[in-house]
């Protein structure tokens, strides 16, 4: 899909999401414990200035373009967690106040990675058979606090401000119900948090880093649903009107022109007020440096001097051993002959792998009609997932040895600008959570693209301990820098280089294993974690 068709599918989603969600009537009080206290409207907010957003799959943002993927932020320590938690803006605003522009316009501006867009259309609740009944008749009030999921929301925030994965409602205006299929939402450096009840539940509030409402004249939003409602819902001008003062305009004046009070920037006059939204990205771009969110600086300072740790398995140095590496390593070696070695490392590295798998006695009969006391597998799969696009090259030795084994692809990849490791590609098996898995990468030198890997295999709910991580060869940066963000994986390799260089190069190394394996060039500023596009 095209940069241009893809702009053109999110201005879509948007216009659809917004024109949804701000119709329709009565809805009952209910229990409004959570919710602020009202605010007489004859108060005078104070007037600062702020803004936010909205998405319907997580839209993620890199250097100006738009990229469709589940991201994964780069900023992990070596505890394997977050350094910091992700910086939450909260906007707010009455119907077609301008949020969305306001929204697109500050990421525009702020131009860092993983940006991910939230909207509070996806958390509006399931009707009853009842009240499906009375939203088809225009009855049911979709601008009422008690019209939206807030235990949920609120849940899902906190678990994305954390950096953890999460589970997204996607909501059907046609039938007011959640489809069958969730969209899978990962954590950011930056989550933009939009809709017209942003704050009006006090928990919510207490996530939001910073409060931005959009403040604009009713007029104009009365004009602006007209226009929308009647060109892209096909609806009479009476009816929207009719609509509009029942419902929309009267939860304005109870629900959201109170919180404005609460705002830490008021922005006047939506996207068209770029003097707001320069405060608001220098803000922002000043709290981000204050939480330092980087990997890099964190490995700097990984563990060289401490011993290997127990979780390490090294492959037994014997002159075979050897005598590969003697091969691989060699800069004068042809690429076939590189390839045929790395082979046989990779299948003895794999059968090695094996043996820690758990296994539990099992007898057998034997064609002399004897017993015999063997092993076998305990457990209830075996997966291998491999880091591209090197890792990729460990498959056929794990399929030579694992009959019918099931593989999964991540894609991690520097970037140029910043140095940092992103996920740009996830295909994982269904149900992998129960799995024992094999994480394949070739070599693994600070270790920032090893640690963002398992950390993803974690978010899909596998299990620590049953993930074991397998390379050729790897730094002893990389090494403390996994073993103290995961203690309970298991490393296992051929051999273990004691440096890393300033340009992350493992020392003395095997050069670029991708560029030599599959025969392309190496860019000048190459890592030893492969991190490149898939090669086929």
């Amino acid at each position: 899909m095209s940069a241009a068709s893809r702009e053109e599918r999110l201005a879509k989603m948007e216009n659809e999401e917004k024109s949804s969600c701000v119709s329709n009537s009565g809805c009952g009080e209910g229990s409004l414990d959570r919710l602020l206290p009202s605010v007489s409207t004859g108060l005078s907010p104070r007037k600062r200035t702020t803004s936010q957003c909205k998405s319907e799959p997580p839209l993620l943002r890199t250097s100006k373009r738009t990229i469709y993927t589940a991201g994964r932020p780069p900023w992990y320590n070596e505890h394997g967690t977050q350094s910091k938690e992700a910086f939450v803006i909260g906007l707010c605003g009455g119907s077609a106040s301008g949020k969305t522009t306001v929204a697109r316009k500050i990421i525009e501006a702020l131009d860092v990675p993983w940006v991910v867009l939230l909207s509070m259309d996806s958390f509006y609740k399931v009707l009853s058979p009842e009240q499906q009944t009375l939203a088809a008749s225009n009855d049911y009030n979709f601008d009422h606090p008690d019209a939206f999921d807030f235990d949920l929301l609120t849940h899902i925030l906190r678990k994305l401000k954390q950096g953890k994965s999460v589970k997204i409602p996607v909501y059907d205006f046609t039938t007011h119900g959640r489809q069958k299929e969730w969209k899978t939402v990962y954590g950011a450096s930056v989550i933009i948090f939009e809709g017209i009840m942003s704050f009006v539940d006090k928990e919510l509030l207490k996530l939001l880093d910073m409060k931005i409402f959009v403040d604009t004249d009713s007029d104009i939003r009365l004009v602006r649903r007209l226009r929308r409602d009647i060109s892209e819902r096909g609806r009479d001008i009476v009816g929207v009107i009719k609509q509009y003062n029942k419902f929309v305009k009267p939860a304005f004046e109870q629900y959201i022109e109170p919180t404005m009070r609460l705002a830490d920037i008021v922005v006047p006059r939506g996207g068209g007020n770029m003097v707001a939204i320069d405060l608001i990205v220098q803000h922002v771009h000043s709290q981000l440096e204050k939480r330092e969110l980087s990997v890099r600086a964190a490995l700097a300072s990984a563990h060289q001097a401490q011993p290997l740790p127990q979780t390490l398995s090294v492959l037994e140095s014997t002159p075979q051993v050897r005598g590969m590496h003697t091969i691989i390593r060699n800069k004068e070696t042809s690429r076939d002959e590189f390839i045929f070695y790395s082979k046989r490392l990779m299948r003895l590295l794999i059968e090695r792998a094996l043996s820690f798998l758990p296994s539990q006695i099992h007898v057998v009969q034997t064609p002399q009609g004897e017993d015999y006391e063997g092993r076998t597998f305990h457990g209830k799969r075996i997966t291998g997932v491999s880091i591209l696009r090197a890792g990729e090259t460990m498959e056929p030795a794990l399929r030579a040895v694992c009959k019918d084994v099931r593989i999964g692809k991540i894609l991690i990849q520097t970037n140029q600008d910043t140095g940092e490791p992103e996920l740009h590609y996830l295909r994982l098996p269904k149900d992998i959570s129960e799995d024992h898995v094999i994480l394949m990468d070739c070599t693994v030198s600070t270790g920032a693209a090893a640690m963002m890997a398992v950390r993803v295999l974690l978010d899909h709910d596998v299990q620590e301990d049953k993930i074991l991580l397998v390379s050729l060869l790897m730094a002893e940066m990389g090494v403390h820098s996994v073993a103290y963000a995961f203690p309970q994986v298991k490393i296992i390799t051929t051999a273990v280089d004691k440096k890393v260089n300033d340009l992350f190069h493992i020392i003395p190394g095997i050069g670029n294993f991708g560029d030599r394996y599959f025969g392309t060039d190496a860019p000048p500023d190459w890592s030893d974690e492969e991190m490149d596009e898939p090669s086929y």
